[in-house]
């Protein structure tokens, strides 16, 4: 059978420095880049930087780093076969290599997605280290060289899902800049050459599809799935639609100066909200995905009141835009090409419980004068979970929510950030007798 190395593609000078291989990174930054290109308005492609030691950059430098990108979902089927990224770079393997990146004076960009952990600051990494461990570092390094050479700053836009994550990726910079001595004129370069922008990414990428047979016409092990929705807010002062036209390839990117937050809180409060308000619920009642919970008639009306009667009045955004949202995220959980399985969501449920429904229930009250019933109800179930369930936490949580009383755990403040015994009562209500 033909393998996907054998086609043709498309020789475009390296712009993007793309730290992350992953199916995320492939299926949203790389897919939009592919779009671009594909319309002439963007003539670039991406060095992909492995960030640990092991990966799949062998697999795809294997293919010719071509890959074959499915958009599956109610709106039908899209297919695009994936040839901007040029090469790939192996730290561990060849340092001098991924420092020659910075040599490269078409480099304008880099994009990043190291984890929810990886932009981190490790005072035991070297300047000296070939490479160090930390993503921040390693990129230290990476702007130290470029700065050397007397060439111009990128423009940094990390997908990292923390809040701010631009900001702290300059922060942690800034940190290995001192602690390496590494000077003023370099600390001056950072701050004045390089733009770092907050980003807000949002798209199911499902990755490779192991328990299906697709029938390609040809050899692929790099396929890559996702749902049709994709977001990206991106907060930046600099004009970047004049060097990357999202909005002139109809992507849905969003650049703004200062209106993240609102779409940030909208995501965590209504996507993942109504992942977390639901997940113990339903994990309890037996069901495995959100697929499944939306199928299940009791546990989709569930989620529907969750959302439309106590997450969406608590939240003071436009009611016409919070219901537009919500109606695509409930269409986006019904995909059924995509097996989110809930004990993956179900990971470190209180802390997620904390940021992400929480915030609804404080609000729901300070607006309206009492405690929404459907949200507190779930806050039973997330007890109940971690004493009648299979959770996946920290061994100190699971040992706390196991044996603590419901009274003890909403009275602590370092779960939730305040003192919630006022809660008691009702959500008592809401719980199984043996658990109280």
């Amino acid at each position: 059978m033909k393998n996907i190395r054998d086609f043709e593609k498309t020789t475009r000078p390296v712009r993007v420095i793309q730290f992350g291989e992953g199916g995320f990174l492939r299926g949203f930054v790389d897919w939009m880049l592919q779009k671009m290109n594909e319309q002439g308005i963007f003539d670039g492609s991406v060095a992909v930087v492995q960030p640990i030691e092991k990966g799949m950059c062998d697999l795809l430098t294997s293919q010719n780093c071509l890959y074959t990108h499915i958009i599956r979902g109610a709106e039908g089927m899209e297919k695009t076969i994936v040839d901007v990224i040029s090469h790939c770079v192996k730290p561990y393997e060849d340092f001098d290599a991924y420092l020659a990146l910075a040599e490269n004076p078409d480099a304008r960009f880099i994009v990043s997605n190291t984890t929810e952990a990886g932009i981190e600051f490790r005072a035991d990494d070297k300047m000296t280290d070939t490479p160090p461990e930390s993503f921040p570092a390693k990129l230290t390094l990476l702007l130290k060289r470029r700065f050397e050479l007397g060439l111009g700053g990128f423009i940094l836009l990390p997908c990292e899902l923390i809040d701010r994550n631009g900001d702290n990726l300059k922060k942690t910079v800034l940190q290995y800049a001192e602690l390496w001595a590494l000077g003023e004129d370099f600390v001056h370069w950072i701050n004045t050459e390089n733009v770092f922008c907050n980003t807000l990414v949002d798209r199911i990428n499902t990755g490779y599809p192991k328990d299906e047979v697709l029938d390609l016409g040809y050899e692929d092990q790099m396929v890559n799935t996702s749902e049709f929705f994709h977001l990206w807010v991106i907060e930046t002062e600099y004009d970047l639609e004049k060097e990357l036209p999202f909005s002139a390839a109809g992507l849905n990117v969003i650049v703004t100066k200062d209106a993240l937050e609102r779409y940030r809180t909208r995501k965590v409060r209504i996507l993942n909200g109504a992942h977390t308000s639901m997940v113990p619920y339903a994990l309890l009642s037996g069901l495995d995905t959100v697929k499944s919970c939306m199928d299940d008639e009791k546990m989709s009306a569930y989620l529907r009141a969750c959302l439309f009667e106590e997450i969406i009045p608590s939240m003071d955004m436009t009611r016409e835009e919070l219901l537009d949202y919500a109606e695509s995220v409930l269409v986006r959980f019904s995909n059924p090409y995509i097996k989110h399985y809930l004990a993956a969501i179900s990971l470190n449920s209180v802390s997620k419980f904390r940021v992400r429904v929480l915030p609804s229930i404080l609000q729901y009250r300070e607006k309206f004068g009492k405690n929404p019933k459907h949200l507190l109800f779930s806050f039973a179930k997330l007890i109940a979970f971690y004493k009648l369930g299979t959770p996946d936490d920290s061994p100190a949580v699971m040992e706390y929510m196991k044996t603590a009383s419901i009274a003890e755990i909403l009275a602590n403040k370092e779960y939730w950030g305040l003192d919630l015994s006022d809660l008691t009562e009702e959500v008592a209500s809401y719980a199984d007798p043996s658990i109280r």
